[in-house]
């Protein structure tokens, strides 16, 4: 990755570097709600910002890929896809005696680099070619660089370690409703509709490759929904609240509601109290690998007019005046 590329993902959530993790997942859910796409319709800044947000959250909210972030810089895709981070094998912690990383256009110019003061050849360091089948011991380890054993990591992956790779990825609500595809670091990769906060997805064949055996790991998808500003999950069903007036509430009512493919027509029945829920069955989240859907519950909200006007005063004074129902009565015989 070049210089240019690099992402200051501190700076793209308004954050500084001592920032703790709530501090990071609060400023997240703001700015994922300030730019989600369905609160700027057609606003590509805004999509752009959103997408933007996300993948500075996706590396800051993991503690490892912050870690690394935060030594690495510009490189730390690198170290999260190498064992044990850049080289080292088993840690993390490996002296670079003050390397400015800005100044090697790939790791390969860096290792490059970095093998050529070791075999102290002035002038060639950025030039040096390695073949590190060349300086292999019966050990397994490398000969002849000196104090050099310590990067055998990089080349040498640690028996037993695996090869599979996790990736956490953010989705808006519509795209985990309808499936949508992402790209990672090894390409284009499909998520099916119906997919929740906690999922994972297991794509054969696509994790690290060991350079020896050429054998390949796989790619596991760790899936986060993010909030949205009406649907939310009660168990396996979407949930939301519509408010209706008193006289909705009495009379009864027709009226339409938003629903995951659109808005829909629900009748809500007379004397319906603040509280209770339409189920509309079929109409909520998709059951994956199934061609079902659970329910939407419609939550009720009776919501009194702030203002009304002198006609409207009018007719709940004469509605005050005749009333024959007392919420109340009940209470009468209430005693301690």
């Amino acid at each position: 990755m070049a210089a240019t590329d690099f992402k200051d993902y501190y700076a793209i959530l308004g954050l500084n570097k001592t920032a703790s993790s709530d501090e990071i997942k609060k400023t997240f859910r703001k700015l994922a709600r300030k730019y989600h796409p369905d609160m700027n319709p057609g606003n590509k800044e805004a999509e752009a910002r959103f997408k933007e947000v996300n993948e500075a959250y996706e590396v800051l909210s993991d503690p490892e890929k912050r870690k690394k972030y935060d030594q690495y810089g510009q490189y730390w895709k690198q170290a999260a896809t190498t064992p044990g981070g850049w080289p080292g094998g088993g840690s993390t912690n490996v002296d670079f005696g003050g390397v400015d990383f800005s100044e090697y256009g790939s790791f390969d110019e860096f290792i490059n680099a970095l093998l050529g003061r070791a075999a102290s050849s002035p002038g060639s360091a950025r030039n040096a070619k390695w073949n590190y089948s060349n300086y292999r011991s019966t050990s397994g380890g490398p000969t002849g660089f000196g104090g050099f054993e310590d990067f055998a990591g990089y080349e040498n992956r640690s028996a037993g370690s695996s090869l599979d790779t996790e990736v956490a990825i953010s989705l808006t609500l519509g795209e985990a409703f309808r499936g949508t595809s992402k790209r990672v670091a090894t390409g284009e990769v499909s998520i099916p509709a119906g997919v929740k906060t906690g999922s994972k997805i297991r794509i054969k064949g696509k994790g690290q490759v060991d350079p020896y055996t050429k054998q390949q790991g796989d790619l596991y998808l760790k899936l986060e929904v993010l909030p949205h500003a009406f649907f939310q999950f009660e168990g396996e069903n979407l949930v939301c609240e519509v408010p209706i007036t008193p006289d909705e509430a009495v009379l009864g009512a027709s009226m339409e509601v938003p629903a995951p493919e659109g808005r829909i027509t629900v009748k809500v029945p007379a004397g319906i109290r603040s509280g209770q829920s339409l189920r509309l069955r079929g109409k909520g989240w998709p059951k994956p690998k199934k061609n079902e859907r659970t329910d939407l519950l419609v939550k009720i909200a009776i919501v009194p007019p702030k203002e009304i006007s002198s006609v409207e005063r009018e007719c709940y004074e004469k509605i005050k005046a005749n009333r024959t129902f007392n919420p109340r009565s009940n209470l009468n015989q209430m005693v301690l």
